[in-house]
């Protein structure tokens, strides 16, 4: 609540510094000349272990400003490649389908199955001959029916396990191992873009203005690692007063007097307020209302990329 009303009283005096000007000069609109600043923040608590630009230098879109440590994030990735690799030699080891040695090892069975039965059906038949006779037990007739039987079903079993063999892969069971692999390589995309992330690098081209934390520091996850000042020509961010709002429109153009420089320079309006940035807590009547200022930014062009920010400017007016 405190700061509120500070802040409050502090918008208040620059109104009304701004408003004594303007009754000096009513068509002026006093500010400084701005950047663009752009933080670019951690994404993870990695200790800082290279700082390679210094502040103040100028550097290009990509170049890198700072880099986090990445070694366990380099782990994690090295483990997504190896399922990666792991799946995809699943779905070829499928769609290569069985083996030469596997099929004729079930070849074999079956033939050695197909043997087992000729045998179990001959002494079968020859108990089957002894019992009508009345030589032999009906129990041993019954065992050797039994192990009929068992042949049989054994030789049943090489069949479909030969069959299953020579057809292949199941279709399913294809698409199954696509969509294993397919979902192995979108997580391994994921932990490569958070690694890639711990190289903090230039979006656009500008000026390395602060280097928020020092080398050897863990930093804060969302934390500005750097801030940099972008674009090669500032702009002035000026308060324009309430009469002559309505004259100024995006894309005016408008002369720019900088402190130090003889000559004003031609700029154009490139973002004007629709709020006042201040209002009384009283009724807006006519002579009240003109004290209320609304922000606007005019660009300057390439040829004044050497000006510095924070340099008092002011907007003529129309």
């Amino acid at each position: 609540m405190f700061a509120t009303l500070v802040r409050s009283a502090q918008i208040s005096t620059l109104c009304l510094l701004l408003t004594a000007c303007f009754g000096e000069d009513g068509n002026v609109a006093l500010g400084t000349l701005e950047r663009d600043r752009v933080a670019l923040t951690a994404t993870a608590n990695e200790v800082l272990i290279a700082l390679p630009v210094a502040q103040g230098t100028f550097v290009t879109a990509g170049t890198v400003l700072a880099q986090l440590n990445p070694a366990e994030q380099q782990a994690v990735v090295n483990q997504a490649r190896a399922e990666v690799q792991q799946s995809k030699a699943n779905l070829l080891k499928l769609e290569n389908g069985s083996r030469e040695e596997d099929i004729a090892k079930a070849e074999a069975s079956v033939a050695g199955s197909k043997a087992e039965l000729v045998d179990a059906e001959a002494t079968f038949q020859r108990y089957k001959d002894l019992t009508g006779r009345g030589t032999t037990s009906q129990a041993q007739l019954d065992s050797a029916r039994a192990s009929r039987d068992a042949a049989v079903a054994s030789l049943r079993s090489d069949e479909e396990q030969l069959k299953e063999l020579v057809t292949g892969t199941r279709p399913e069971d294809l698409e199954i191992a696509r969509a294993e692999l397919a979902a192995a390589e979108a997580s391994l995309a994921t932990q490569e873009k958070i690694l890639s992330d711990l190289t903090i690098t230039a979006s656009r081209d500008g000026v390395l203005d602060n280097l928020p934390w020092n080398l050897g520091e863990r930093v804060t996850v969302g934390s500005p690692v750097a801030v940099m000042l972008a674009g090669d020509a500032p702009y002035a961010r000026v308060y324009v007063p309430e009469p002559h709002r309505v004259k100024i429109n995006e894309g005016d153009r408008l002369q720019v007097k900088v402190d130090g420089l003889d000559k004003a320079i031609e700029g154009s309006v490139r973002w004007i307020s629709s709020e006042p940035s201040f209002t009384p807590y009283y009724a807006l009547n006519q002579s009240e209302r003109a004290r209320l200022m609304y922000v606007a930014e005019v660009q300057l062009p390439d040829s004044a990329s050497n000006l510095p920010n924070g340099v008092p400017a002011q907007v003529v007016l129309p």
